[in-house]
């Protein structure tokens, strides 16, 4: 009779166990309270904020302003006055030639000038008199005359054998070296403008109407991690290539802080509607189900789901045009475990 007590005593035990591992329910994860089960959720909530509406694509960057500087005279290279990086303004020099031969042929011009200036002034006097006749007043006066644009074409040489930067820039090749031999229009150096900076975009035909000068370009560099670079559309081309059904757009970008170099890849975003003030909330609350999106919103611990229509989609939000409210709590984070009125915990801060 003892031994019948006790093996009923221990299986009356076990069944009480058993019953007891059971009442966490098939969520490993699951809060219980009170004898109501919560689902642990991260929230967020539907608040007013701006979204934009962009168009992405991919470019290199360019210089807007870029001159390959040459030769106007020939000569020997007697000194190079900048190296490849330097910063200079336009008119700065850039190397020298060797002017010996220039300096004496200006020389000789001022020399014949002078000859010939008082040629003229005799013969002018002359003339005045009627002494000479208007034939010889006008060979005198015509060589006085070719003499000077002779002059001033020596001056022109001397003073090209001084080579200078044609625009405000970097430069950012050097073709010659000190001592060599250059011919006119000889490459010499190249001057690079590094701000602004273009990228030139090829859009889809589909795009063409909502694309206008003006409108807010925003760039990712690979090269500059972490950072935003704005830019501005600057000119569209109305036309449509044929051949790849786009068309072509001009983005200037200026960073004063010179970080962005010519032939940078960028990815570029061309934003061409913003709304502000309109209702938004964390992309990660959507659910989509095909062409349905809803959101799960929580109401006194309780998540119910409800269909939401969305609008623009901008990073980490999401736009709601209709479905919600300002204020409403939506779950963003373990919506596997849902369905209506379950009960849930919000463990993060709101």
């Amino acid at each position: 009779m003892i031994m019948k007590s006790r093996l009923i005593f221990s299986l009356v035990a076990i069944i009480t166990i058993s019953a007891c591992g059971n009442d966490q329910g098939n969520n490993p994860s699951a809060v219980k309270a009170d004898s109501v089960i919560y689902i642990p959720v991260e929230a967020g909530l539907a608040e007013h904020g701006t979204v934009s509406a962009f168009y992405s694509t991919t470019a290199t960057l360019e210089a807007e302003e870029e001159a390959d500087v040459v030769a106007k005279t020939s000569g020997i290279i007697t000194r190079i006055f900048v190296e490849e990086g330097a910063v200079v303004r336009a008119g700065t020099p850039l190397l020298q030639l060797d002017d010996t031969q220039y300096r004496l042929e200006v020389d000789r011009a001022e020399a014949n000038l002078k000859r010939l200036e008082s040629d003229f002034n005799r013969n002018k006097e002359m003339f005045e008199r009627n002494m000479v006749s208007a034939e010889v007043f006008d060979r005198v006066r015509f060589e006085f005359e070719s003499q000077k644009a002779t002059l001033e074409l020596a001056r022109l040489n001397l003073e090209y054998t001084t080579v200078r930067a044609p625009i405000n820039g970097v430069v950012s090749e050097r073709m010659v070296k000190s001592g060599n031999m250059v011919n006119p229009n000889q490459q010499l150096f190249r001057v690079t403008n590094m701000n602004p900076l273009k990228a030139i975009l090829h859009l889809p035909e589909h795009e063409l109407h909502k694309i206008k000068a003006g409108q807010t370009v925003q760039l990712n560099i690979d090269a500059v991690p972490n950072a935003v670079f704005e830019g501005v559309v600057e000119r569209v081309s109305p036309i449509i290539d044929r051949s790849t059904g786009t068309f072509r757009v001009v983005a200037m970008v200026r960073d004063q802080s010179q970080r962005l170099k010519p032939g940078m890849f960028a990815r570029v975003r061309v934003v061409y509607d913003v709304r502000e003030q309109t209702l938004v909330v964390p992309k990660l609350a959507v659910i989509s189900d095909g062409s349905r999106n809803s959101v799960f919103v929580v109401n006194d611990s309780i998540v119910s789901r409800r269909p939401v229509t969305l609008g623009y989609s901008n990073g980490t939000k999401v736009e709601i045009l209709s479905g919600l409210i300002p204020g409403d709590v939506v779950i963003t984070v373990g919506h596997n475990s849902l369905r209506d009125s379950t009960r849930v915990e919000i463990i993060n801060a709101l």
